[in-house]
């Protein structure tokens, strides 16, 4: 453990700064049903002369419930491919489709990512909050990403941010639970617990100012990842930060990770 003390559609190209594009609602969805199609879209920010670089997908947060696409500056000017999708939300479809849109993005971050200019062999996912909880349920349960051809185990790191490892709390709540009721099941995280996992690498903020028991989560599933053998889990506490400030500091962490997994990188 450680402490961290811290102070197919038409794009649209946009400059992101000057050494970057960023191409804008690109579709990941191939169905008919109009609410996939309205959400399940993505932005790509990509170094103008990219190759072999490293690719992040990135979850927003928002509970599941809200919330939508962004690219985060500090990844954006490190030489990544960064693809940021929406995804459909609750309470409109059930969390079956939030995570199932999450494992068609990275299949498709897979299947294009050296059209990009990036490498397959270098994604890797991280979200924030509800973004933290996508990137390990589709890290730890295979099914997700095996129904799109894809191995879990070929992403390169698994970096949530704050994410929830019992049961979603949106999940609970559709069911009746309270927050602070926790639950355990095959939508937790926690369930899935294995020891040929990729790198698992969890971050939150201060356990005092973190939502619920966000903190004490990451850090059972830390035991747990450690006590079923698996190499490369890692938990950062961001003392003096709340659940939204984390984020901003824990992006340093993310960028020496993907150095030390992909060594090319600056």
């Amino acid at each position: 453990m450680k402490n961290i003390f811290f102070i197919a559609a038409s794009a649209l190209l946009i400059a992101f700064s000057s050494h970057a594009r960023t191409d804008r609602d690109i579709t990941y969805y191939d169905g008919k049903d109009p609410y996939a199609i309205e959400r399940c879209k993505l932005d790509i920010s990509a170094p103008d002369t990219a190759s072999n670089a490293p690719v992040v997908v990135w979850f927003h947060g928002g509970g599941l419930t809200g919330g939508k696409k962004h690219i985060p500056a500090r990844l954006a000017d490190a030489g990544y491919i960064v693809i940021a999708p929406n995804y459909r939300l609750m309470p409109s479809v059930p969390i079956d489709s939030c995570i199932d849109d999450a494992a068609r993005a990275v299949a498709w971050a897979f299947a294009n990512a050296e059209r990009l200019g990036g490498s397959p062999r270098k994604i890797f996912v991280a979200g924030h909050s509800a973004g933290g909880y996508l990137t390990a349920m589709i890290g730890l349960d295979r099914s997700w990403l095996r129904k799109y051809g894809v191995e879990a185990d070929s992403i390169a790191a698994l970096i949530p941010y704050s994410g929830q490892m019992i049961t979603h709390f949106a999940h609970r709540d559709s069911q009746g639970i309270p927050a602070l009721q926790a639950t355990v099941d095959r939508y937790a995280p926690l369930y899935h617990v294995r020891a040929d996992a990729p790198p698992f690498i969890m971050i939150t903020g201060d356990p005092e100012e973190e939502l619920y028991g966000r903190y004490e989560e990451n850090a059972y599933m830390w035991r747990m990842m450690r006590l079923t053998g698996h190499p490369d889990t890692e938990i950062y506490r961001l003392d003096g930060y709340n659940h939204g400030d984390m984020a901003q500091p824990a992006h340093h962490i993310l960028r020496k990770t993907v150095r030390r997994i992909a060594p090319t990188t600056r």
